[in-house]
């Protein structure tokens, strides 16, 4: 009798960290908001023509790093959601009066497609960026908001290209821990273990969406939120 052949089973999607985000009123209040915290000065990133936004950037250790995104007032509307939340400035306002500043993450997905599936309700729809000559993909909302506010990471499918350190500033900075605060921890938890997300947050309960990260820098081990 011939051998019974197993069923393939597709490999889960595999998410790993990217960065984090500090989401800014403006990039000047959140390079101060990061040099309070850690006191180290994160030089300008890049401007993003193709959605109206800029940033500044700080490597995190191995290919994990850190962005202080606002929106640019000089940007063009790119005619569609900005990411981030970038679009309800009124939202990134009181969000950053209560505290609430590192606002949530990006993973990093090959196949960005197999994640979204069924998921398009959390993360929202791919999007090719720019949009000529595009490089990479995003998954966005319709209303450009964060998934479950920020709950859930923003994905970037790179088509398997890694992202160039070598241009972000190292200042000596090494994430050590994150810990998400959410109302709902155990529906997160699952979440996060369905998608197999590698350094997932410690998710603990909390009255809203906070995170907090913990990054050793020169001057000792300090905490971002």
């Amino acid at each position: 009798m011939a051998e019974a052949i197993p069923a393939f089973v597709p490999k889960r999607p595999w998410l790993r960290l990217d960065h984090l985000t500090v989401i800014a009123p403006s990039l000047a209040e959140g390079v101060a908001h990061v040099r309070a915290c850690l006191d180290l000065d994160v030089p300008f990133g890049q401007r993003h023509g193709y959605m109206g936004t800029h940033n500044h950037l700080l490597q995190l250790g191995g290919s994990v790093y850190l962005e202080i995104v606002a929106l640019d007032p000089d940007g063009r509307h790119p005619g569609r959601a900005r990411w981030f939340g970038l679009d309800d400035q009124a939202g990134v306002r009181r969000a950053w009066d209560d505290g609430r500043r590192l606002r949530g993450s990006v993973a990093r997905v090959d196949g960005i497609d197999a994640v979204l599936a069924g998921r398009e309700a959390i993360f929202g729809c791919k999007v090719a960026l720019p949009p000529i000559d595009s490089s990479f993909d995003f998954a966005i909302p319709e209303d450009g908001s964060l998934p479950l506010s920020g709950a859930m990471p923003s994905l970037i499918d790179r088509r398997g290209k890694p992202r160039a350190m070598a241009t972000m500033a190292d200042l000596g900075a090494r994430l050590l821990s994150l810990v998400l605060a959410h109302p709902e921890p155990d529906r997160i938890a699952k979440l996060y273990d369905e998608l197999s997300i590698d350094r997932p947050p410690e998710i603990l309960p909390g009255a809203n969406t906070r995170y907090l990260a913990r990054i050793e820098t020169p001057a000792g081990m300090k905490e971002l939120s």
